[in-house]
Order: C-alpha cells, then structure tokens, then sequence
C-alpha cells in the first residue's frame, strides 16, 4: 500500500511539473514572437528610409535637370535624413537581432525541459501502470491459490 502512495505522490509531481514547463514554453514562445515582430517592425523601417533616400537622390537628379535650387536642397537634406534614419535602424536591428537569437535559445530550453518532464511523466505512468498490473496478478493468484487450498481440504 506505501508503493502506491509513493507512486501517486510522484505523478503528482511529475503531471504538476509538466504543467509548469508548459507555461514557462508558453511565455518563451510569446517573448520569441514579440522578440521576432519587433526585429521584423525594425527591417521594414530600414526598407522604408531606404526607399525615402532613394526618392530624394531622384529628386536631386530631376532637379540637376529643371534647375529648382529648392527641389535640389530637399532632395539633398532628405537623402541626408533618411541616410541617418537607416544608419540608426541598422544598429537597432543588429540589437533586435540578438535579441531574438537570444529568445529563441531560451524558448528551446525550455521545450527540452517541459519534453524530459513529458518523459519523466511517461516513465512513472508505465511504471504505475506496470506496478498495478502486478498487484492486480498478485491479488488475482492469492485469490486462486486460496481458492485451490480449500478444494483440497474437501
């Protein structure tokens, strides 16, 4: 009867510490994917002051042409401007980029973690399971047993 208390006890711990690595799996994957949009929100910025500093070097070349000072100054102090945007993104998503790598290896931890909690689980329910089984053949033999004893006696 202690066996089976002890074997309760322990799935307990293992189901309760399955259900506690799930959770944790959880917030890394959220932490993964935030860390992942931000990186990704970063990229698009990049691509749109690119994009900005490519219409002011057309601006500039169109007005070399029709010769508006202004247009030519704009362009200038826009590809100037969206230059510095890109410079200051890439740093940023290098950053980003680090991040994510960093959440990503922290998400994986922790699906390694809650799977050996999943076998541990499965080990102590095969053994449960097993135990039982041998209890059960047991009860089942002492109870054929007792039962032969007494034909014999008549």
């Amino acid at each position: 009867m202690r066996h089976e208390a002890v074997f309760a006890a322990s799935l307990q711990r293992f189901a309760r510490l399955l259900r506690i690595r799930g959770v944790q799996e959880e917030q890394r994957r959220r932490s993964l994917e935030a860390a992942v949009a931000t990186q990704r929100l970063l990229e698009q910025a990049r691509a749109a002051a690119l994009q900005v500093e490519k219409q002011g070097r057309a601006r500039v070349t169109a007005s070399v042409a029709s010769g508006a000072i202004a247009d030519r100054q704009g362009g200038l102090l826009e590809t100037e401007a969206a230059q510095r945007r890109a410079r200051m993104l890439a740093v940023r998503i290098a950053a980003a980029e680090k991040e994510t790598v960093a959440q990503r290896q922290q998400f994986l931890d922790k699906r390694i973690e809650r799977r050996q909690a999943e076998t541990l689980l499965e080990e102590a329910q095969a053994r449960e399971d097993l135990e039982s089984g041998r209890r059960s053949q047991r009860t089942i033999d002492d109870w054929y047993g007792a039962g032969k004893g007494r034909r014999r006696k008549l």
